[in-house]
């Protein structure tokens, strides 16, 4: 089964207090699950990369076979994707977690999007955010 998977993750004062958006669709464009959790304290690189993984698992238990990523953050695509080094000791087990996790699925890619293309998944994170101050 193929989903289609926005992911948002943002904090308040970087690091502060931190939440995550994700929006899942089936093949029919329909949203079959959502997840909006506050995290506590984290950055915002941290924030986006714990919505992927939330996002991962999630579409694990939906039975996904096939998974297409959307997210606003450039750098979290472009590690995800091999194009940068995950230097930052902070995200390395984070990065490794959602690869070893993506291993298990037949295809999984990760596309870089403009925020105003994620506006669903954002206002989770921020709703995630508002609950948790």
């Amino acid at each position: 089964m193929k989903l289609t998977i926005y992911t948002d993750g943002g904090a308040r004062g970087n690091p502060g207090p931190a939440g995550i958006g994700v929006v899942i669709y089936n093949e029919k464009k329909e949203v079959i699950d959502k997840i909006s959790e506050f995290l506590g304290v984290a950055t915002n690189n941290q924030a986006e990369y714990r919505a992927i993984l939330a996002g991962v698992k999630k579409a694990k238990e939906l039975g996904g076979t096939e998974l297409d990523f959307y997210l606003d953050s450039e750098l979290a695509v472009k590690q995800l994707n091999r194009e940068y080094k995950v230097k930052n000791k902070d995200l390395a087990p984070l990065f490794l977690e959602i690869y070893n996790l993506s291993l298990s699925f037949k295809k999984i890619t990760f596309t870089h999007i403009p925020r105003a293309l994620n506006a669903v998944a954002d206002s989770l994170a921020n709703e995630a955010m508002d609950r948790g101050d």
